[in-house]
């Protein structure tokens, strides 16, 4: 586990160092597509939160909650012990 952490920071490091050596306007310029996109996915998760609850007509159903095992039939054959006793 330890060489996965260290193999992943070791990535991430030299992803850090690429993007640092880039000039800065181009920093710039990828930070603000990041965030464009970030903006255009967020707006669309609330749009279709939004579309889900606008266009839903259905009413909420409140019920008992019930116990599966109760709701279960219970076989007919009984169980039986498989230890077998020798006398």
């Amino acid at each position: 586990m330890k060489k996965l952490r260290a193999n992943i920071e070791q990535h991430f490091d030299k992803l850090d160092d690429r993007f640092r050596a880039l000039p800065l306007r181009k920093q710039r310029q990828y930070t603000l597509y990041f965030f464009m996109g970030y903006l255009v996915l967020t707006a669309a998760v609330i749009w279709n939160v939004w579309h889900d609850t606008a266009t839903s007509n259905e009413a909420i159903n409140i019920k008992h909650i019930e116990n599966p095992v109760l709701k279960k039939k219970e076989s007919s054959t009984r169980l039986q012990d498989t230890l077998l006793t020798f006398k």
